[in-house]
């Protein structure tokens, strides 16, 4: 198996209402095949769909797309919060940007990455009559492990995950709980060539064909069974599967927020007000 992942250039500075599959169609010229999956940065998408707010306080916005506070920690000149936000994800900050936009101002997450993503690939398609997937990418950390890394936060045109379970492995073993996250490896491995401040928001990965689904760009259905023994079940195809839902997650909250919820549970239950 041969895998190449190479950069788009020209693209250049986003503003509202640009068309980013026209734009990335004509910085591709003519190099997109069909069973490519094309990466795209979220801020790109962010700022084609005017995802800015005024802020004079960067605190402010975080704390308005906060649905819940996993973890916070007080460090010199403020603290760093880890929240889930509007759209399910865990990170710092809740996913707004105050990099490379214009002062005074901050940048969301898209509202939806996924129908983002779908309006891309649907458009390349029409236009190129290729099939294609497309990832929208943001960067995130990852508990127990130094450094960030970018991660699907929308995808169209394949599935973001593949599941081997109930396959066997060289040595004729069942698997049971090989998930893979195949979304997730294109965006760490694209970002690799896409960098951080290199003015290279997109990507394309050639030689994952087999993940691209040749139907079906954007509402087909993918077959996901959390756990073993469950009857199989179908989602909508969809970034958010690979969210791992609160009540699997045995690392919701963070250590001081689990010790305090966990010593106000104790007083109470002794009849004491935390």
């Amino acid at each position: 198996m041969t895998l190449q992942i190479f950069a788009l250039t020209g693209i250049g500075e986003i503003r509202p209402g640009d068309d980013l599959a026209t734009l990335i169609i004509d910085a591709a010229d003519g190099a997109l095949r069909d069973g490519d999956v094309v990466s795209v940065t979220s801020k790109i998408v962010s700022k084609a769909e005017d995802r800015y707010v005024q802020a004079a306080d960067r605190e402010q916005a975080i704390t308005d797309e906060t649905v819940r506070v996993v973890a916070s920690r007080d460090v010199p000149g403020g603290a760093v919060r880890i929240v889930e936000n509007r759209l399910g994800i865990i990170a710092a900050a809740a996913g707004v940007d105050s990099s490379s936009v214009p002062v005074g101002t901050v940048l969301l997450l898209p509202l939806d990455p996924d129908a983002s993503a779908r309006r891309i690939v649907e458009r390349i398609r029409a236009r190129l009559g290729v099939a294609v997937g497309v990832v929208i990418t943001d960067t995130l950390g990852r508990a127990w492990r130094v450094g960030q890394t970018d991660a699907a936060i929308g995808i169209a045109g394949m599935d973001p995950v593949l599941d081997l379970r109930g396959r066997f492995d060289e040595y004729g073993q069942e698997m049971n709980v090989t998930v893979t996250a195949v979304a997730d490896e294109i965006a760490s491995a694209t970002d690799l060539v896409k960098g951080k401040a290199a003015g290279r928001p997109v990507a394309v990965v050639r030689g994952l064909g087999d993940l691209v689904d040749r139907e079906d760009p954007g509402t087909g259905r993918q077959s996901v069974d959390r756990e073993a023994g469950r009857s199989e079940q179908t989602h909508p195809r969809s970034a958010r599967t690979l969210l791992r839902p609160r009540e699997d997650d045995m690392f919701h909250t963070g250590a001081a927020e689990s010790w305090s919820a966990g010593y106000a549970a104790a007083l109470r239950e002794h009849g004491i007000s935390p």
